[in-house]
């Protein structure tokens, strides 16, 4: 894949999703009343206008005018992937582009699937490093930095296989590190004949397990739907597929008002039971949830504490979390 490519399909992508080190933040479900525990609200500036962050412009001299996934699909023909979608879209992560004024949906639909074969690199301790009997090991910081990534994902995998600690799932695959492209596969110094046998990681020796596995994987066909002809218009859509809540002055006290401010530099936290300006705060963030103080026993409700507030024109992500005095 080109390097323009990969700048096409990377453009727009929003914030947030899993990270590389995979560990989860260690506040949320503590019962145990403890008066130190407070409910920490975040405030982080978002794009504005949504178009700035979610839409690409294909015709923008600075990105790639000819994406072959979008000019084949815009002209009827078929394009497919296989194993990822064409422009990395998901239902719940779409992607949009501009051209000549239209703007489209991008994203996919299975036509297939494709049995394939790729290398899988598992981890699995042996020794400390420098223990007596550890076998001859190559320094993960010596390898080129594709495949230090390897390493990490695989030593995270391994990690979480004794239960002491998190594990990224979006890279993660069968325990290890799947090798999804051919050339990288063909690149790294950590497949083939003359790969170590053994990596050093976190003052740890490891083995490295290799193996060629067998995949079935979809087949997409890439699809752009047209859905706005004016910018006020991809804005309206945007609005209301990530706008969570949107905070009025007239419901807001000037006390309130403070709070958000604060949240907007290193956060604000309160103890339960919540102040009354802190409480309206809660409520027009609609998370009526954390009023009681005892989230983790209300229903289930996905990630209720993220999301994106408008106010004033302006979009912020929220984060509400438990944290603990330190």
């Amino acid at each position: 894949m080109s390097p323009t490519r990969r700048q096409f399909l990377a453009a727009g992508a929003t914030a947030g999703l899993l990270t590389l080190s995979g560990c989860l933040d260690a506040v949320d479900g503590d019962d145990s009343g403890d008066g130190d525990r407070r409910l920490q609200l975040v405030l982080s500036d978002a794009a504005t206008p949504l178009r700035s962050g979610y839409v690409v412009d294909v015709d923008d001299a600075e990105r790639p005018r000819t994406d072959e996934a979008f000019v084949a699909a815009l002209a009827g023909e078929s394009y497919t992937t296989q194993g990822r979608t064409p422009f990395r879209a998901r239902p719940d992560d779409p992607k949009y582009a501009r051209h000549e004024g239209t703007y489209y949906r991008l994203g996919s639909v299975v036509v297939n699937e494709r049995a394939v074969t790729h290398p899988v690199v598992r981890l699995s301790s042996v020794a400390e490093a420098g223990a007596d009997g550890a076998p001859d090991a190559v320094a993960a910081e010596s390898l080129p930095e594709a495949d230090r990534r390897v390493v990490h994902v695989a030593y995270m995998a391994a990690r979480a296989r004794g239960n002491e600690g998190g594990v990224p799932w979006g890279l993660v695959r069968r325990g290890g590190y799947v090798f999804r492209d051919d050339d990288a596969a063909t690149e790294s110094r950590l497949v083939g004949t003359d790969a170590p046998t053994h990596v050093v990681y976190r003052e740890t020796v490891y083995e490295l397990d290799v193996r060629r596995e067998r995949f079935h994987e979809p087949v997409y066909r890439a699809t752009v739907e047209p859905v706005a002809e004016s910018p006020e218009r991809m804005e309206a859509i945007l609005r209301a597929k990530f706008v969570d809540s949107r905070l009025s002055d007239d419901a807001l006290s000037g006390q309130a008002r403070s709070i958000l401010r604060d949240a907007r530099g290193e956060g604000y936290a309160e103890s339960h039971p919540y102040s009354d300006p802190y409480r309206q705060v809660l409520t027009e963030l609609h998370a009526r949830a954390y009023l009681d103080g005892n989230v983790e026993k209300d229903a289930y409700v996905e990630d209720p504490g993220v999301g994106m507030v408008r106010d004033d024109g302006a979009y912020y992500r929220y984060r509400l979390r438990f944290v603990t005095r330190g």
